[in-house]
């Protein structure tokens, strides 16, 4: 079984990594976590990263066979739809999703009849399930703590660790969002850092601190040995209170309270009006202001 070749893609004014994986026995691929353009000050939606995406696709003659969530996104909206309209690929997120609709639906304060059943996907996916793509399979991995529905993707020497893990110099990701908890988040990560030591980990951000370049990989003994955060002898209690004290004073995400009707819709805008537009909800004074 080969290990899949990974194309990253980084999308600067969200911080967000997006990745194309592949068999390259089977030229047969996936697309995790991919990213449309959101502008919140004219509120207009462009497609220039999944187009790129799609260019890459198409001149590598890939066939896509799954489009990934790792977890409805606070930062950016999802390309899912965008890029399945094209590809004919289905689309996937872990089961747990139905809890962040739920949450969600009422922050907003959405009809009763909005679905939180994870419909908007075609595939739910359990802690455990495994897929293939080509000849790799691709196993799950639950792995809560910065949502409740977060999850894993592990496809071979690779893993796409989501909002986790950052890079070790930047440690890892914030816990307080509704849902979210640093704990679960830590025996999340300790999940994460038992794979093999040469297990390639492909983060969901980096913010590029001290001017460095972006990057998005690290191996699992790097992380374990370098990570801020959790490397070394990190106790679970030490680690939370470092991500409590620190998720206190970070601002919500510029985008979240727009992304978030978005993404558990599975990355679909809301449904037009009579007038053949689609309006964003903001609740506001839902969260206190940092």
């Amino acid at each position: 079984m080969a290990d899949p070749v990974v194309k990253p893609f980084w999308d600067e004014p969200t911080g967000s990594w997006q990745y194309v994986f592949h068999d390259p026995e089977t030229l047969k691929g996936a697309i995790v976590d991919p990213v449309l353009d959101f502008d919140p000050l004219s509120a207009s939606i462009q497609t220039r990263n999944a187009q790129r995406i799609l260019d890459y696709v198409t001149d590598t003659g890939m066939e896509v066979q799954w489009i990934l969530d790792t977890h409805p996104h606070a930062d950016h909206f999802s390309a899912g739809p965008w890029l399945k309209e094209r590809l004919s690929a289905p689309t996937a997120i872990g089961e747990h999703v139905v809890k962040v609709q739920a949450l969600w639906r009422d922050i907003y304060n959405l009809p009763e009849d909005f679905p939180v059943d994870g419909s908007q996907w075609d595939r739910l996916l359990a802690d455990g399930e495994t897929f293939m793509v080509g000849n790799i399979p691709v196993r799950v991995i639950f792995s809560p703590g910065h949502t409740m529905a977060s999850i894993t993707y592990v496809a071979g020497n690779a893993a796409f660790v989501h909002d986790t893990l950052m890079m070790p110099d930047s440690g890892t990701s914030r816990a307080d969002f509704p849902g979210g908890s640093s704990a679960a988040l830590y025996q999340s990560i300790q999940t994460i850092l038992s794979l093999p030591d040469e297990t390639r980990l492909f983060i969901g951000h980096d913010y590029a601190p001290d001017g460095r370049e972006a990057q998005c990989e690290a191996s699992v003994i790097e992380h374990r040995h370098n990570n801020v955060h959790v490397g070394g002898d990190t106790t679970l209690q030490g680690y939370c209170e470092v991500r409590d004290a620190r998720d206190i004073t970070l601002p919500l995400p510029k985008v979240m309270l727009y992304a978030l009707q978005v993404n558990i819709r599975g990355g679909r805008l809301p449904e037009s009006e009579d007038n053949g537009r689609s309006y964003l909800k903001v609740p506001v004074n839902y969260f206190d202001a940092r």
